[in-house]
């Protein structure tokens, strides 16, 4: 798992043990969380100026940085970053917990506002923010037009794969993730992170990269609940499809409905909840 998991020594303690060991000194593996500076700016001498810090699983960071600039609506595509790199942070020995994006010769350079103070911590990525309108941004892609239609049975099976190819979360029991499928219910893609706004980021910036946007066709799946920011961020990358194993809240539904998206809740077994638009599932 390289650096996206570490070993740490701990106190078993089972009250229920049959041998009367009821504590236990043993070895177990965690999560890794470390902050990841991105820099944004044009190209040339200097350095970029530092825009985000974000406490996230250390692995995929280009991706992540492409994608939290797609979905925070500072790039449109591919074409809007020059480059992105890794580079060096103030660390020693150096974890390369930086990533420096140079963006495209027409693409302005963000304003630093203190309104949208855009320091995440792994739980909430959106937080940090000062205000409503701070939050909020508008995708280019119409979603509601999408043509996607999916069968409940494909829907209901989708938890089970994610899970089947969440090899970190294996070791650590402590990673998010968030999976791309296919109307056919093939994974296109899967990110694990500690925050699950990263994975999301992480598999939009792979997209990004890729050249795939808009994802037209096509299904996210998330291990934990519907909040907000995750249908805006599925909504800046014209993904037709949120599902979630878990909850979704308020905003997240009326933002799903605002913007044509079927959003999906409580995705177990053979069961599941449809909080907006439920014409693209077929049963």
């Amino acid at each position: 798992m390289g650096r996206a998991t570490d070993r740490r020594g701990v106190l078993r303690i089972d009250l229920d043990a049959a041998d009367d060991r009821t504590s236990v000194q043993r070895r177990d593996t965690l999560a890794v969380e470390e902050p990841l500076e991105i820099r944004v700016g044009p190209a040339g001498p200097g350095r970029r100026r530092p825009l985000a810090v974000t406490m996230r699983t250390p692995g995929d960071d280009l991706d992540l940085a492409v994608g939290f600039l797609l979905t925070e609506g500072l790039i449109r595509s591919a074409d809007d970053v020059r480059t992105a790199q890794l580079c060096a942070g103030a660390e020693a020995p150096n974890t390369y917990n930086v990533v420096d994006v140079v963006l495209a010769p027409d693409v302005p350079e963000p304003t630093v506002d203190p309104a949208r103070n855009f320091y995440t911590t792994s739980s909430c990525g959106v937080c940090g923010k000062a205000s409503i309108d701070a939050v909020r941004t508008r995708s280019r892609f119409g979603v509601i037009h999408d043509p996607l239609r999916v069968p409940a049975t494909v829907l209901a099976d989708l938890p089970e794969r994610l899970r089947a190819a969440q090899h970190a979360f294996d070791r650590t029991g402590g990673l998010h993730a968030a999976g791309l499928f296919g109307a056919d219910g093939e994974l296109v893609a899967l990110r694990e992170d500690v925050g699950r706004h990263n994975a999301v980021d992480k598999v939009v910036g792979w997209a990004v990269r890729q050249r795939r946007l808009p994802l037209v066709g096509h299904v996210l799946l998330v291990s934990g609940r519907a909040s907000f920011e995750l249908t805006q961020k599925a909504w800046m990358a014209g993904i037709p499809l949120l599902a979630a194993v878990s909850a979704p809240s308020t905003l997240a539904a009326d933002l799903a409905a605002e913007a044509g998206i079927t959003l999906v809740g409580f995705l177990r077994g053979r069961r599941m909840n449809v909080y907006a638009h439920p014409y693209r599932i077929t049963t």
